[in-house]
C-alpha cells in the first residue's frame, strides 16, 4: 500500500512539473567589517568595531499557467551572538522575507499579494536595500498592468500589530486599529501609483505615493491620535545611447510626517552621467541636491527624506546620510565622480569620490562637510563571488559639528573596510514545457 501511495505521489509530481516550473535556490552571504568611522565620526578614545555577519536564504518559486508563487526564508546572524548549546535562537532573526502570489487576470493585468520587495528604477525611493543583511520588504497588494513598453502598478498596504491578548486567535486587535510599530518611517498605510513608458533610447516613470503614519498623544500611556499623511511625487528619467548614459531624479514631498510635523517645499534633485570610454573603462559624474530644514521649528520642516530607497547606494558607502540618520537635518549637496575598470572576464574595480556639503548652514554658519573615497573590488568565480571594499572619510569642520564630535576628540582617520563572499546555489530548476 505504501508503494502505491509513493507511486501516486511521484506521478502527481511529474504531472505538476510537466505543467509548471519549480525553482529552489539559496544564498549564503558572510561579510566581515572593520568599522572605524562608519556611519559617524568615531572619537579617538573609542575602539574600532569588528564583526562578521551572515545572511542565509532559501528561496522557492512555483509558476503555473495562471499564477506565480514565491517564498523566501531568511536568517541573519552575527557570528557568536548566540550562546553555544542554547536550545533557542535568542535574537529572533529568522523570518519569512518574502511570501507572495502573482495571479494573472488577463489582458495584461495581474495582482501580486503578500510580503514582497518593491523595487523601481534606480531604487532611490523604493528599493530592496539588498546591501543590508536583513534587507527591506513590504506587506502589500498590487494591481499590475504590463503590455509592450508600458507598465503600471497600483499598490495598497494596511499594516497592523500582532496582539498578545489572551483569547484572541485572530492575532491582532479586536478593537481599534492603532499601529504601535514606530521608527525608520514605519507606515500604517500606503498607497501609490507607478507608471513607466519605454522607448528605444529613453524611458520615463512617474510615482505618486502616500504614506500614513500613526500619531500618538500622552507621555506614559500612548494613545492613538489620528494619522499623518506624507505625499511623495516625482519622476525618474533615463537615457542611453551608444557609450553615453544619463539618469535624472526629481521628487517633491508635502503633507505631514509622524506626529503632525508639517512638510512643505521638500525636494530631491539628482543627475548622473556616464560614458564608456573603452571596453574596460566607464566614467561617471553626478550631483544630488536634497533639501534640508530651514524653518527653525520642530513642527514644520522643508527637509526631504528618501523613505524606502536603497540609500546605501547613494551619498557614499560609509552611510553618513539617510541610512537611519540625517532626517530633518541640514539636507545635502553631493557632487561625485567615479571610474569603473573591468580588470578581467569576472573582475572589476570601482573608484568613487564624493564631496558633501549641507543644503542649509549649520549653526556655526559652516556648510562644507567633507569628502569620501570609496573603493570596491569584485571578483567572480565559478558559482560564487568575492567583493572587497575600503572607504575613507576626509571630514571638514562641518562634519564634526553635524555629528557632535569635536575635531580634537575625533580619531585622526575615519575609515571602513569589508570583505564579502556570496554563494548562490541552484538546488532545483524544472523547465516549463509547451
Amino acid at each position: 500500500m505504501k508503494k502505491q501511495y509513493t507511486l501516486i505521489f511521484l506521478l502527481f509530481l511529474s504531472v505538476q512539473f510537466t505543467m509548471a516550473q519549480f525553482t529552489l535556490d539559496g544564498e549564503f552571504r558572510p561579510r566581515a567589517e572593520y568599522r572605524h568611522g562608519f556611519g559617524s565620526i568615531i572619537p579617538d578614545a573609542a575602539d574600532a568595531g569588528f564583526a562578521i555577519s551572515s545572511r542565509l536564504r532559501l528561496n522557492a518559486g512555483y509558476e503555473f499557467e495562471s499564477y506565480k508563487f514565491y517564498m523566501s526564508l531568511q536568517d541573519v546572524m552575527v557570528w557568536g551572538e548566540n550562546r553555544q548549546l542554547k536550545p533557542e535562537d535568542s535574537n529572533n532573526s529568522f523570518s519569512v522575507f518574502e511570501a507572495w502570489a502573482d495571479i494573472k487576470l488577463g489582458e495584461g493585468f495581474s495582482t501580486k499579494l503578500g510580503r514582497q520587495t518593491l523595487v523601481y528604477d534606480d531604487q532611490r525611493i523604493l528599493g530592496s536595500v539588498g546591501w543590508a543583511q536583513q534587507a527591506r520588504n513590504h506587506d502589500a497588494a498590487l494591481l499590475r498592468y504590463n503590455k509592450g513598453n508600458f507598465m503600471m502598478d497600483a499598490a495598497l498596504a494596511f499594516n497592523q500589530d500582532f496582539s498578545t491578548t489572551t483569547g484572541n486567535p485572530g492575532g491582532f486587535q479586536s478593537v481599534g486599529t492603532a499601529y504601535n510599530t514606530t521608527g525608520f518611517f514605519s507606515y500604517k498605510t500606503m498607497q501609490y501609483l507607478y507608471l513607466k513608458q519605454k522607448w528605444d533610447t529613453f524611458s520615463a516613470s512617474a510615482l505618486i505615493m502616500n504614506n500614513g503614519y500613526q500619531n500618538f498623544t500622552g507621555d506614559e500611556a500612548q494613545v492613538a491620535d489620528g494619522v499623518s499623511n506624507l505625499l511623495t511625487v516625482g519622476t525618474h528619467l533615463n537615457y542611453k545611447k551608444g557609450a553615453f548614459g544619463a539618469a535624472f531624479n526629481g521628487y517633491l514631498q508635502s503633507g505631514e510626517r509622524q506626529n503632525s510635523v508639517d512638510v512643505g517645499g521638500a525636494y530631491l534633485l539628482g543627475l548622473d552621467l556616464n560614458y564608456k570610454v573603452s571596453k574596460g573603462v566607464v566614467l561617471g559624474l553626478g550631483a544630488e541636491l536634497i533639501s534640508g530644514n530651514d524653518t527653525g521649528t520642530t513642527d514644520k520642516t522643508e527637509a526631504f527624506f528618501p523613505l524606502f530607497g536603497t540609500n546605501h547606494k547613494f551619498n557614499g558607502f560609509m552611510d553618513y546620510f539617510y541610512v537611519g540618520n540625517h532626517a530633518n537635518s541640514v539636507g545635502l549637496t553631493d557632487v561625485h565622480a567615479s571610474a569603473k575598470f573591468t580588470l578581467g572576464e569576472k573582475s572589476s574595480l570601482l573608484v568613487k569620490v564624493l564631496n558633501f556639503s549641507g543644503d542649509q548652514e549649520l549653526p556655526s554658519g559652516e556648510k562644507s562637510l567633507g569628502t569620501e573615497l570609496d573603493l570596491v573590488y569584485s571578483q567572480g568565480f565559478k558559482g560564487f563571488g568575492l567583493a572587497i571594499g575600503y572607504s575613507q572619510m576626509f571630514a571638514s569642520d562641518g562634519m564634526y559639528e553635524l555629528k557632535g564630535v569635536t575635531e580634537d576628540a575625533a580619531a585622526g582617520s575615519q575609515n571602513w573596510a569589508w570583505v564579502q563572499l556570496t554563494v548562490k546555489p541552484k538546488f532545483l530548476n524544472t523547465t516549463k514545457k509547451d
